[in-house]
């Protein structure tokens, strides 16, 4: 069995030593950490917080109406049409697909132990899994040269993430500000999602009929008929399902091949299925690669900084008073950002370790709201399950190809924060 070399460099940005009495920012400055605090604003004072105006403003030319955008009845309406599409039936189903795809990731790393890039073709390889699960037609990236469509819907849908991403930090001055390549992007990824949802919408039969495999669009048009909502709804899945699962594989493997130690002991779970493909309740019982999972999530959260704004004037559980423990008083409008990063580094609620990376801990640790790796209260993140049985099972099936990681570089995990939902 071949050994795999690996060069990851994650997002862009310095990875600090974050310790937990540098993470706990106080409400008065305008970030929180507190887990009382934030199962208040996601959970039990739900009602008082909404995403505000400006979430929409900055999102809606490439996201629309879609989920993460929109607020009220609108978006509870949605959540109950996404809901029913992320079953555990699916989930199972859709592991043969997501093989297909895998395979063609396994072709692209060499097997005479050059160095290769994984970051880079993860997140192919999740565009890939993800476009046929949502759309019934994949863009096979990983197949893809830089002139097939593939490549190019892509880098069109990166750029448009960027641009969304660039406009909350740019404010008012977006009244001044055109970006013609980000407008050209979102115009590629419209297009693309219009024509699928138009064969969606115009035909009885499934999307892609000689197929068995599950098709998120096809059922969606069975209860919408409107094409601008079926796009909306269709490209925010695609940015949770790609995006997600793409970091979370980059980083468990960026770490991986930094701690022998865990890859080895990972690899004893892995030989139990003798080579063959997992199945979903087999990747549920590896508790070590549950585990990995877990800490890797702690650690680099998919969404480290978050918002909300208050819908009305109300308080906070803690953080008021001369102790900090009594409520503290929110304005109608303020904005309050939670710092789920910081939440999950504080050594009082993961112990004097807690900014080292150790599995283990999950053995005995029974998070509550100190762990919001997929948000929290109604708008936890509905592919949440998809994106870590996704990811378990890539990494087994990479285990099972390759007997050994190794990292090439010494540079430090880095990080880019591009969009938070």
């Amino acid at each position: 069995m071949p050994q795999l070399g690996i060069e990851i460099v994650g997002p862009s940005g310095r990875h600090g030593d974050f310790r937990s009495q540098a993470c706990r920012w106080e409400v008065r400055l305008g970030v929180i950490s507190e887990p009382e605090n934030i199962k208040a604003i996601l959970s039990t004072q739900f009602n008082d917080f909404e995403l505000g105006p400006k979430r929409y403003r900055d999102f809606s030319p490439f996201l629309g109406n879609g989920i993460f955008t929109i607020d009220g009845p609108a978006w509870k309406h949605s959540r109950e049409l996404l809901r029913p599409n992320f079953t555990k039936l699916q989930l199972d189903s859709n592991l043969d697909t997501l093989e297909v795809h895998v395979e063609h990731l396994l072709a692209k790393i060499p097997r005479d132990r050059s160095t290769v890039d994984l970051q880079q073709l993860f997140f192919k390889l999740t565009m890939d899994a993800s476009t046929e699960f949502l759309f019934g037609v994949s863009t096979n990236s990983l197949l893809s040269t830089s002139q097939d469509f593939g490549e190019a819907f892509s880098a069109a849908f990166e750029e448009a993430q960027w641009g969304v991403s660039l406009r909350p930090r740019l404010g008012k001055l977006n009244d001044f500000y055109t970006n013609r390549t980000f407008i050209q992007a979102c115009k590629v990824v419209h297009q693309f999602v219009d024509e699928l949802v138009q064969r969606a919408l115009s035909s009885s039969k499934a999307l892609n009929a000689e197929k068995s495999s599950y098709c998120f669009l096809q059922e969606l048009a069975k209860d919408v008929k409107d094409r601008q909502e079926l796009r909306d709804h269709a490209i925010n899945i695609l940015i949770a399902g790609r995006d997600t699962t793409a970091g979370l594989l980059a980083t468990t493997f960026f770490i991986l091949a930094r701690r022998h130690d865990v890859w080895t002991e990972l690899r004893r779970s892995v030989e139990t299925l003798q080579g063959r493909k997992p199945k979903l309740e087999e990747l549920k019982d590896m508790k070590y690669l549950q585990f990995i999972l877990k800490e890797v999530l702690r650690l680099y959260p998919t969404t480290p900084l978050n918002n909300r704004h208050a819908a009305r004037d109300t308080s906070l559980p803690v953080g008021g008073g001369p102790d900090g423990k009594s409520r503290v008083l929110i304005r109608k409008n303020q904005r309050v950002t939670y710092a789920v990063y910081a939440m999950h580094r504080r050594e009082d609620l993961f112990g004097s370790d807690a900014a080292e990376f150790r599995p283990e801990r999950w053995e005995t640790l029974r998070p509550g709201w100190n762990y919001l790796p997929f948000n929290g209260g109604p708008r936890t993140c509905l592919g949440q399950q998809f994106a870590l049985t996704e990811s378990a099972y890539v990494i087994v099936r990479l285990m099972q190809e390759f007997s050994d990681i190794e990292a090439r570089d010494s540079a430090p995990f880095t990080e880019m924060l591009v969009l938070h939902t």
